[in-house]
């Protein structure tokens, strides 16, 4: 049976149907496992991606490999009766292997507001059993989300910000429209400088300059890799903006920055408050 929605898909067979709720549930994307966590449903988790580090006791469960790059047979070795996954898992033969042995899906699409986190908050309790939990916790983002708002109407001119992403030694990639970095930004009360287009793009010195932003916003992984703040703001282009020139770099945790789960006001709230602090 397949349900097109308007911020979600849900693919669901076999039993995944059944009155019963699932008791052995494997989560493959680290949203997906954050929603299960904070429904109070972390102990049927027997298994999940690489992805899952949050909560802690979510890092603490058997792996089935990144979400990209599932390994069916580390999946069916933890007979599981329902997998919750991202509509981006894979690869796409695995995901066949697993459908046509008979394992029940449920595939989340991905989250660029809070509007869609609380659609899959919904779905995966429907799923779970535990709608109850799912309706506390959409009330308790809802409140969260008006505090936010409460505070932008209250803070002056938004600042200019430029998310890089730089991750496994390429080169630094920018965020613009239609991504999750854009959507924090956004949802943070600041400005994207980056809106010229979608997705992203390659950073090259001469568009780092031109853009001139306020802050630099940045995961920590891609911090590290690069070698730490100094280096990362040093790098061509970059050390020649407002926020090179200013040290005004911001990193944070990419699955709270970019992961839109339960957390992505709390994010968004982080975020609001560093820009404003700096």
């Amino acid at each position: 049976m397949i349900r097109i929605l308007s911020v979600a898909f849900l693919l669901l067979t076999g039993a995944a149907q059944a009155a019963d709720a699932p008791a052995r549930v494997i989560s493959v994307g680290g949203a997906i496992t954050e929603i299960i966590y904070a429904l109070g449903a972390g102990d049927l988790v027997v298994a999940s991606d690489t992805t899952s580090y949050y909560p802690p006791e979510a890092a603490e469960t058997p792996k089935v490999g990144y979400m990209r790059a599932l390994s069916a047979e580390g999946v069916l070795s933890m007979s599981p009766d329902l997998v919750i996954l991202a509509a981006d898992a894979g690869p796409p033969p695995v995901i066949e292997q697993l459908d046509t042995a008979g394992v029940n899906l449920l595939k989340i699409g991905p989250a660029r507001t809070i509007e869609d986190v609380k659609s899959h908050i919904e779905i995966v309790a429907k799923a779970l059993h535990r709608q109850a939990e799912g309706t506390a916790l959409i009330e308790q983002i809802t409140a969260q989300e008006e505090k936010l708002k409460e505070r932008i109407a209250g803070q002056g001119e938004a600042k200019r910000v430029l998310f890089i992403l730089q991750h496994g030694g390429g080169a630094p990639m920018v965020a613009g429209n239609l991504t999750s970095a854009d959507s924090i930004i956004k949802l943070a009360g600041a400005v994207n400088v980056v809106d010229e287009y979608d997705g992203y793009k390659p950073l090259s010195p001469e568009s780092a300059i031109s853009l001139a932003p306020d802050v630099i916003l940045a995961t920590d992984q891609g911090v590290q890799q690069a070698g730490g703040e100094a280096s990362f703001l040093s790098a061509p282009g970059i050390a020649l903006t407002p926020a090179g020139k200013n040290g005004q770099l911001i990193a944070m945790d990419a699955l709270l920055l970019l992961g839109f789960g339960p957390r992505a006001v709390d994010a968004a709230l982080e975020l609001n408050d560093r820009l404003n602090t700096q």
